[in-house]
């Protein structure tokens, strides 16, 4: 079996391959309705040539470079030069608002700054001019900025550098242990902290996560979608670096509103997706079932209640027909929808609902559900076929990565892929990096197989006033697989039981109010809305322990959004934000 490679640097990695494969493709997006793509070859000489134009423009090693644009093959291209030239990637949430520019641009020293579009200029351009940056580049035309700041246009700087490629590689001196970028968190309890990631942190998740892929699922031309935001640690290692290091192909996915045709178009080998999605995908493939009739809800029921059993290591003969049955019926047309040659759906991010894991394992699609955070590269650890898959756990430990629970329960990690620390915040990086090992703020245990199982955050735990302790996510999870609810918050700390702020389902809210001959206005104020909400709150309460049920719900005024910044842009809820706008009202429910 081929080896997988060790390199001194991510941009010693990309010229390795960049040679190996030449004028094959690499980088795709979608223009006037087709895909077209960037060889390796194309892509390094734009690197090499965008590295010497960042250089004659006065930028020295380690100097930090702003990049905000979203995902496209200049995004890849962008952050390879900066590396090339010895600067430090500072990649930025297209979401973000001017005050978090501005934030970022402050806290980072950020001496440069790369923007794909006149769009994004124009929210991102206010906090430029009150920054220390000396100029900017677009990847596109940038319309009104001419005298704020020095502007420099993407192709011109590059044509103006016709570069050696193989002495641009030749040059590249960084060490693992050199500072790549920083990843700013998305801020699911406050501001955003700037997490020093090494070439080395990535780099170790990339071999990792790509021993993976060559030892459970065999070399092969890997084809990777890439949708979550590459400013996320997560795409950024996972999206991004380790397709590189396999030596694949990377699509740029065109949105969530075309994801799943994108998916159908592209037919990936590995999609690296959050659960929020997972769970979408799922609604939508169930609901289509619904309406297809008795029969392909009969098999539907019938792949489920087999791939339950067969979890728990109950295979059973008497199986065996419904499963030839499923796999000329109802199995192929679902993996269609995936593009048919999926290897491996990789969740992260946040728990996975096991019942979600359990559908996609019915429908003949494998599920890696893996674990970790941006402070440790960020990928921790990722469930393997040939060592057994529980959806209840997050795999082991990725090669290389060495993790213990403390006392408390605590996930303690050790590694090359733990972070140096916050930049420019010794005080919080004193808090998580205590003697060689990152306090990673969750609870967990190893089970029996040495696979690693989270309970909860430790800072999310919910204590009532009985010092009992309730897994949030747990209950969150299970209320948004009801076909009723969209999404949902828990409350009760120091309380004496849990209570619920719930959006509802869009698509369920207008069947339900069409069927009634309702408004959607009238339907929110109609107490059979209330009644079948709260039906679907009791379903979920019979599955629960009497700390974890929620007694009561009110409805939120709107769906959390990151517009509205109650959800993060890796679409994770932000609770302190929530909390906040619907206190007195959550507070009210435990009155009279």
């Amino acid at each position: 079996m081929r080896a997988i490679e060790k390199f001194p640097n991510l941009v010693t990695m990309f010229f390795a391959r960049a040679g190996e494969k030449g004028d094959a493709p690499f980088l795709w997006r979608k223009t006037d309705g087709a895909w077209q793509s960037l060889s390796w070859n194309a892509v390094a000489q734009q690197v090499a040539s965008l590295s010497a134009a960042l250089k004659a423009q006065g930028l020295k090693p380690g100097d930090p470079v702003m990049l905000v644009s979203e995902n496209r093959p200049e995004f890849c291209i962008a952050d390879l030069a900066i590396m090339a030239a010895g600067c430090i990637t500072v990649p930025t949430y297209i979401t973000n608002t001017t005050r978090d520019h501005q934030h970022i641009l402050t806290d980072s020293g950020a001496r440069a700054v790369i923007v794909s579009t006149a769009k994004l200029a124009q929210v991102l351009m206010p906090a430029v001019v009150r920054s220390q940056a000396d100029f900017i580049i677009g990847m596109e035309p940038l319309r009104g900025t001419q005298g704020q700041i020095a502007c420099h246009m993407w192709d011109d700087l590059i044509a103006a550098h016709p570069v050696d490629v193989a002495s641009c590689a030749a040059a590249q001196t960084a060490a693992r242990q050199d500072q790549a970028c920083i990843i700013y968190t998305s801020g699911t309890g406050g501001a955003p902290r700037g997490v020093m990631q090494h070439h080395g942190a990535i780099l170790l998740n990339a071999e990792g996560a790509g021993a993976v892929v060559a030892e459970d699922f065999g070399w092969g031309e890997e084809v990777f979608l890439s949708f979550l935001p590459l400013s996320h640690a997560y795409e950024h290692s996972g999206g991004q670096f380790l397709p590189m290091l396999l030596g694949g192909q990377i699509y740029y996915s065109e949105g969530l509103e075309k994801l799943a045709s994108n998916i159908e178009e592209t037919r990936p080998t590995i999609m690296v997706v959050v659960p929020r999605l997972f769970e979408v995908l799922r609604a939508r493939i169930m609901k289509s079932i619904e309406k297809q009739g008795k029969f392909p809800n009969y098999l539907m029921a019938q792949a489920l209640r087999i791939a339950a059993k067969e979890q728990h290591g109950r295979k059973s003969l008497l199986d065996r027909p419904m499963k030839a049955l499923l796999a000329r019926t109802l199995i192929p047309k679902i993996r269609a929808r995936f593009g048919g040659r999926l290897k491996a759906l990789v969740s992260g991010g946040a728990p996975l609902n096991p019942d979600v894991g359990l559908f996609f394992d019915a429908m003949g699609l494998t599920l890696l559900q893996g674990y970790g955070q941006t402070e440790a590269g960020p990928v921790v650890s990722c469930n393997r076929p040939r060592a057994g898959i529980a959806m209840d756990t997050v795999g082991p430990p990725l090669d290389g990565v060495e993790v213990k629970i403390a006392e408390d329960g605590e996930i303690l990690v050790r590694g090359e892929l733990v972070m140096h620390g916050y930049w420019r915040n010794p005080a919080e990086t004193a808090k998580v990096l205590k003697d060689g090992w990152l306090h990673t703020g969750d609870i967990g245990e190893f089970d029996a197989k040495g696979r690693i199982r989270i309970t909860d955050r430790k800072k999310d735990l919910i204590v009532n006033d009985k010092g009992d302790n309730v897994a949030p996510q747990k209950v969150e999870g299970m209320l948004t697989l009801q076909a009723e609810i969209g999404q949902a918050m828990v409350h009760g700390d120091r309380r004496p039981y849990l209570v619920g702020l719930i959006v509802p389902d869009a698509e369920w809210t207008l069947e339900w109010a069409q069927a009634k001959g309702l408004t959607l206005a009238e339907a929110r104020a109609d107490p059979s809305y209330m009644a079948a909400l709260r039906a679907a709150v009791d379903r979920v309460n019979s599955d629960l322990s009497v700390t974890e049920r929620v007694r009561r719900f009110i409805l939120a005024d709107e769906p959390f959004t990151i517009e509205n910044e109650e959800m993060t842009p890796s679409i994770k809820i932000r609770r302190h934000v929530i909390r906040k706008r619907y206190a007195d009202r959550l507070d009210a429910l435990y009155k009279g």
